[in-house]
């Protein structure tokens, strides 16, 4: 039986949900009543956050790990709630999960990335969801899939959620080493263009794995202007049952809060419009006169083809390809260019080369 959350409660999440930023923090596992008492207590004594999380049940990658306390734990949170008035989020992945969590009056459900990466699991969530009134965050998916993203968020509306937020934890990644989750900036800004005015928030937590980078990934994400931040706060982050190295105690995840540069997306002065509307015109210039001469680079490619195919020699020349990479390393790092983009910028131009020379030849 679906529990129904009364005005006032109903209220209360409506005002954190508005809210700018909006922080969520608690333990990555609700592992003991006391643990999850204390941690909330702590929490609320920061004046800092806005909603508490906490996971009851946690997917694990390999069995035999700790896959979180299950059901038992949801009366804590709620007990936790009363005495702290912080509002409560759980991740749902099954249908039963989502009844077992709404018979406790939660206030926020979110879909894990693991959830996210299957349809068939986004679905069951999504039809236990029907004639609820309830917000619901969704996870990006394990792999960098901004359509399945996308389906996630469909898959929840047109059941009827009406209050639906996004989460940024990063993604998996081969031979990523800086992070737990490579955060593919990239696709968060692209995933936050399609879904203008959707609640966005960053989980530094997830996307570090570890606690000493996590206020730079947050200040990161501020400075790309996220609505807010999940951070994994626990009472003895030491001793935490999952994931320990990347949890901080209440009192750190103040400070570190603290710390934060909080920036605005727009202010209200003519003098700054009118000065941003100039550069910004400069670029536009630029832009289109990179587009020209992008254009002009494939017209060269074109011919380079044709002489390709007139003397049956393949598209790829290795040797000629790192010779353009060396000299591009050289040029760039002495115009301030990093070596990560101009060997985006140049694998994009050698693809799309490659795409005209290979039209010639099998023309």
């Amino acid at each position: 039986m679906q529990a129904t959350q009364t005005t006032s409660a109903k209220e209360l999440v409506q005002g954190k949900w508005e809210k700018r930023p909006l922080i969520i923090s608690g333990p990555c596992s609700a592992e003991t009543e006391e643990q999850v008492m204390e941690t909330a207590v702590r929490l609320h004594k920061t004046g800092k956050v806005d909603v508490m999380r906490a996971g009851i049940w946690k997917p694990r990658t390999r069995p035999g790990s700790f896959e979180g306390i299950g059901a038992k734990g949801l009366p804590w949170l709620q007990s936790a709630k009363k005495v702290t008035g912080i509002p409560w989020a759980v991740e749902v992945a099954t249908g039963k999960q989502v009844e077992d969590a709404l018979t406790f009056d939660v206030d926020i459900l979110w879909i894990g990335a693991r959830t996210t990466v299957n349809p068939f699991s986004v679905q069951e969530v999504a039809d236990a969801l029907r004639g609820v009134d309830v917000p619901v965050l969704i996870k990006n998916p394990i792999n960098p899939d901004l359509e399945l993203w996308i389906g996630a968020v469909e898959r929840v509306a047109k059941a009827g959620i009406k209050q639906i937020g996004l989460i940024h934890r990063g993604f998996s990644s081969y031979g990523n080493t800086e992070y737990r989750n490579a955060p593919m900036w990239h696709l968060a800004i692209e995933m936050k263009r399609r879904n203008p005015g959707m609640l966005f928030i960053n989980d530094p937590s997830h996307i570090c794995g570890r606690r000493d980078i996590l206020q730079d990934v947050a200040q990161k994400a501020i400075d790309l202007d996220f609505d807010g931040l999940i951070i994994e706060s626990h009472c003895d982050p030491d001793k935490a049952w999952s994931d320990a190295k990347q949890q901080v105690t209440p009192e750190r995840l103040a400070e570190m809060l603290d710390g934060i540069k909080w920036r605005k997306e727009d202010v209200a002065s003519a003098e700054y419009h009118a000065a941003l509307e100039k550069l910004r015109q400069q670029i536009d210039q630029l832009d289109d006169e990179l587009l020209q001469i992008v254009g002009q680079r494939m017209k060269v490619s074109e011919r380079i083809g044709q002489y390709k195919k007139d003397n049956n020699i393949t598209i790829l020349q290795t040797n000629r390809w790192n010779d353009i990479l060396e000299r591009a390393f050289a040029k760039g790092d002495k115009l301030g260019l990093s070596k990560e983009f101009i060997t985006k910028y140049f694998d994009a131009m050698h693809m799309e080369s490659i795409n005209h020379q290979n039209k010639i030849l099998n023309s």
